[in-house]
């Protein structure tokens, strides 16, 4: 990194103002554009020129494959114009067959290469090393060389956006951009850069080569959600992560006790950077006039695991959804294995019956998941934080009539706030079990913490063990005030999920507004984590 330009750095906000600046100055409407596009380069060169090439390779090929698909897409519909009196049906069917694989085979070149450089990148030193692992047992001495490999800055989030572009592209729901500079554009928009949200190109792409003009309202409430977003990460996150980052250097020697309440602040501290992470990316788009999508919906408040992943990273889910699970789920293979089920004499069974039906999407569900684990890193703990959720959520899926049965027996109102905070409560539950395999060194930690839950609580122990970690009384304080500031505002939220909070507080008077956001600046500045060798722009997904 040539200087320090990451979201939390006064570096930042001041080259968020010089964009914004010479952006609304800018005199040739048509080309706004183009100062996000330098803004966008100016960012990445500055945060680490070393990666430039990656992303210049990944939208290069993926422009030029773009306009392949939409070349072969064009000319075929040319064709059976001009032939539309020669053919028959079956000539008709049967080029449309030839011309979807040869379309289909393009776009598989794209995703091999893109998803190819990210996998070797990001997973090489994992396969490489489980490989020899393995081969050790067997007494082979032969060994796979282990390489360095760096890994660029948001590879992952602009190749699943490119790719899912493609994607669009070959499903003809999107025309090719014709512009290179504009897809680059697209591709490396610096305020989502480091952490997403994951964009569609129809929802994001209009937006950024529209010329928007300067909007005070827009620029603050834009500036009200950086804010928001610096106070959940300065504040609480880097605080939390004190505690956290002092446990996972010497994870081994702590007890059940100290493990426990790590976790429980690991999912404080969590939804605290990467959504404080996203509300400044929303933010700083804001001010320019463009609305990227929310990225978290009170996730906590989740009644079921299934709701915990809609709310949670929706870009991502998003992604997943439409470019892998609908695919795998809607596949002759996954549709006819329901329906050979079906005609099983077990499938003739109520509960058979129920079990066929869902098959594929409980199954599709949990390949989905596993690939949401091996995305979050390469390592084994995160393909076991991958393959639980999944587990859990095919449980879910084909249990459901049992569930549903015994609250009906029961007699619970599936309105009771009661039986409302117990679904949220077992949620929860199985929520921070996959966050064991966050924090943990490796999967074998992960389940040793897991016993240790059961095994290995010492509450004396763990006091004095906690009190060691580099926070002190006020700093729990601060970390307990600010939970409860999220839940109020996350509570606000739930209850009016039509108004946002910074247009509820446009409504109040001026004095009010002043103090409160004189307050929050002041809380940032006085309460922020700052000093010397610490880096407060390490979020938790930025090399994601």
């Amino acid at each position: 990194m040539l200087f320090n330009i990451s979201y939390t750095t006064l570096n930042f906000i001041c080259f968020v103002f010089v964009t914004m600046l010479v952006y609304f100055l800018f005199p040739a409407k048509k080309y706004k554009w183009t100062v996000l596009l330098a803004a966008s380069m100016f960012f990445y060169a500055v945060a680490g020129y070393k990666y430039a090439f990656f992303i210049l390779f990944t939208t290069l090929s993926t422009y030029l494959i773009a306009l392949w698909i939409s070349h072969v897409s064009a000319y075929s519909k040319k064709l059976l114009k001009e032939k539309k009196k020669e053919w028959d049906k079956d000539q008709k069917k049967k080029y449309k067959n030839k011309v979807k694989i040869q379309k289909r085979l393009i776009m598989t070149l794209a995703l091999v290469i893109n998803f190819g450089i990210l996998a070797f990148l990001k997973y090489y030193g994992f396969f490489a090393g489980s490989l020899n692992d393995m081969l050790g047992s067997f007494g082979v001495s032969f060994s796979i060389p282990t390489l360095k490999l760096f890994l660029p800055l948001g590879i992952s989030f602009y190749t699943f956006q490119s790719m899912g572009y493609i994607v669009d592209v070959y499903r003809e729901k999107t025309d090719a951009q014709r512009n290179p500079f504009k897809l680059l554009l697209f591709v490396s928009f610096f305020p989502q850069i480091i952490q997403g949200p994951i964009s569609i190109y129809d929802q994001l792409a209009a937006q950024l080569f529209e010329p928007h003009e300067f909007d005070f309202i827009r620029m603050k409430h834009g500036m009200e959600l950086i804010l928001w977003g610096f106070f959940k990460k300065l504040v609480i996150a880097d605080r939390a992560y004190i505690l956290i980052g002092a446990v996972e250097k010497d994870y081994t020697k702590f007890g059940g006790t100290t493990l426990t309440f790590t976790i429980l602040l690991y999912a404080l501290q969590l939804y605290a950077d990467f959504s404080g992470g996203i509300d400044i990316s929303r933010g700083v788009a804001q001010i320019f006039g463009i609305d990227m999508i929310d990225n978290f919906k009170r996730p906590y408040f989740s009644r079921s695991i299934n709701e915990y992943w809609r709310r949670w990273h929706i870009s991502l889910g998003a992604w997943l959804k439409n470019y892998l699970f609908y695919p795998i789920a809607m596949s002759n293979v996954f549709i006819n294995a329901g329906k050979k089920m079906k005609g099983t004499r077990f499938g003739k069974t109520a509960a058979g019956s129920h079990i066929a039906k869902v098959l594929p999407t409980s199954v599709a569900s949990l390949i989905v998941f596993l690939v949401v684990g091996v995305w979050h890193g390469a390592d084994w703990k995160y393909v076991a934080f991958g393959v639980w959720n999944g587990v859990i959520i095919m449980v879910s899926i084909i249990m459901q009539p049992l569930f549903d049965g015994a609250v009906d027996k029961l007699r619970i109102s599936r309105k009771n706030p009661f039986f409302i905070g117990f679904q949220v409560f077992r949620t929860l539950l199985v929520v921070l079990v996959g966050y064991v395999f966050d924090v943990a060194p490796s999967f074998g930690e992960g389940m040793r913490t897991l016993q240790l839950f059961f095994t290995g609580q010492n509450f004396s122990a763990g006091i004095e063990e906690i009190s060691k970690l580099g926070l002190v009384a006020s700093d729990y304080i601060i970390l307990l005030i600010g939970a409860i500031i999220i839940l109020i505002a996350s509570i606000i939220q739930e209850r009016h999920l039509d108004t946002d909070i910074r247009t509820m507080l446009d409504r109040k008077p001026v004095a009010l507004r002043f103090l409160l956001l004189y307050l929050g600046i002041m809380t940032v500045v006085i309460f922020g984590i700052y000093g010397s060798g610490y880096n407060a722009a390490d979020f938790v997904y930025m090399q994601f």
